[in-house]
């Protein structure tokens, strides 16, 4: 039987052409075809072969073929072609857990198949997959730049390479023995932060400032506040020096923690100077002054308890709790349905609640709807404060409704959340580890060889259990 189909069928098709079937050998997955299936195959690689006239044309499309078997060889993943198996047999495209979603979406376009083909779930996860493979390389892209030949030349090259130090320095702890110290001694101001936080709120401490009074260990905790903030704010300098865009710079959510932070103890100074000068100008003003001297402690209290955003800085330093923010970004859609499941949950709830111990149970603790909704909160979150109780049969039915629903409305999303938290803890690490790494090139060229390995030793499995010609044809497509 000839490989190629020749300069045309014969009208109306004669049995050779109906009857004839080809092999599809990808990496050692066989799959059996109908000649004539391939003209409306949605594979547009395999649709190619037909309208083949020659050898050149057809080694255009495949790697090599069988003449005596009609077996065309494609030198491509099979693991993926497996799933793509599942488009012939069933006409639906599934993106598989194993392979590589970006892998499997170049699969995809060698094999001529549009992206859209793919279920509305697979597509979702795939451009996931596009925007935090974007968002990995956002940072290498820059080291590359200033690593980059032409940009080690002249001024501009060395003003790029001192960046790249400072930044090395400040954000990257395992770049040396300067970025170690830098990242213990902000984490141990943080620290320090905190702990001043705690005994400024200490009763004895309140109690002075009250009064208008400054002891000595108000005057040191100062001294202290004043000597952390200092350093935050060399920090925060050192950070916008070596960003090149300082308006992206402003807009990271770490940066804005930075500014909440900082900004409170040069405001609260200038408004204690403000509130001092006021008071000593209309010290003779009565009411007016002390209404005035009222306000701006107000303010001050405010802004002192701005001071705990000082906390989040640990962020920069724990891959827990970067890992954290970015699942709380990435999962916001769930989040979402979170917060909607709740709340439509409460608003059944809550009415049902007040009808059976108000009307039914004739209990005073269900004054209102609006009222009823803290109880129902608690109660689906199994919180359970006892502030409100319901006693009769009625609500006590109600309740266990609540508490039920709201275990498992609550356990829905949560499965979706963890596999996103253990995915960016994944990527993070494997990022930091890149960073750490004084060859992160060999580093990717191993980790390509190891997955070529993989694929290969899967090719062998399939050849193995593929037999002649008859076995693992996992798709036998009969005549058009």
């Amino acid at each position: 039987m000839a490989l190629l189909p020749g300069p045309a069928e014969p009208p109306g098709g004669g049995v050779g052409a109906r009857t004839r079937h080809v092999i599809i050998n990808v990496g050692g997955c066989r799959v059996r075809l109908a000649w004539a299936a391939l003209a409306r195959c949605p594979l547009a690689r395999l649709e190619r072969l037909r309208s083949c006239r020659g050898h050149d044309e057809l080694l255009r499309v495949c790697d090599d073929y069988d003449v005596s078997r009609d077996e065309f060889f494609f030198d491509r993943s099979p693991c993926a072609f497996r799933a793509i198996v599942a488009l012939l047999r069933a006409g639906k495209l599934r993106l598989l857990r194993g392979p590589c979603a970006l892998a499997f979406r170049d699969e995809l376009a060698y094999w001529g198949i549009d992206e859209a083909r793919l279920e509305r779930c697979c597509l979702r996860r795939l451009r996931r997959r596009e925007e935090e493979a974007a968002e990995a390389r956002a940072g290498p892209a820059e080291r590359t730049a200033a690593d980059s030949p032409r940009g080690a030349l002249g001024p501009d090259g060395r003003l790029a390479r001192g960046r790249q130090r400072l930044r090395d320095v400040v954000d990257n702890p395992h770049s040396g023995l300067a970025g170690k110290l830098f990242a213990c001694v902000s984490v141990a101001f943080v620290a320090v932060t905190a702990v001043g936080l705690c005994l400024s709120t200490m009763p004895d401490i309140r109690a002075e400032e009250e009064r208008g009074e400054c002891s000595r260990k108000c005057r040191n905790l100062f001294v202290l506040e004043t000597v952390c903030v200092a350093w935050f704010s060399f920090e925060f300098l050192l950070r916008s020096l070596q960003a090149e865009s300082k308006c992206a710079f402003l807009r990271t959510p770490l940066n804005i923690i930075d500014i909440l932070a900082i900004l409170p103890f040069y405001v609260s100074l200038l408004v204690g100077l403000a509130a001092g000068g006021a008071a000593r100008a209309g010290a003779g003003a009565g009411a007016g002054g002390n209404k005035l001297l009222e306000r701006a402690g107000l303010v001050l209290r405010l802004l002192r308890a701005l001071r705990v955003l000082y906390v989040m800085r640990l962020a920069r330093h724990s891959l827990g709790l970067r890992s954290l923010g970015l699942t709380v970004r990435r999962c916001a859609r769930e989040f979402g349905l979170l917060l909607l499941f709740l709340c439509v949950a409460m608003a059944l709830f809550a009415p049902l609640v007040h009808l059976a111990e108000r009307e039914l149970g004739a209990h005073r603790d269900f004054s209102s709807v609006p009222a009823s909704y803290w109880w129902a909160v608690i109660s689906m979150t199994t919180v359970g404060y006892g502030d409100m109780v319901p006693r009769s049969l009625p609500g006590q039915v109600v309740a266990l409704s609540s508490i039920l629903s709201g275990i498992l409305l609550m356990a829905f999303p949560v499965t979706s959340i963890f596999h996103t938290f253990s995915r960016s803890y994944s990527e993070l690490k494997e990022q930091q580890q890149r960073a750490a790494s004084p060859v992160p090139a060999l580093r990717e060229d191993s980790t390509r060889s190891a997955s070529a390995t993989e694929d290969s030793s899967q090719g062998a499995e399939g050849v193995g259990a593929a037999g002649d010609s008859t076995k693992c044809e996992g798709v036998r497509a009969g005549p058009a």
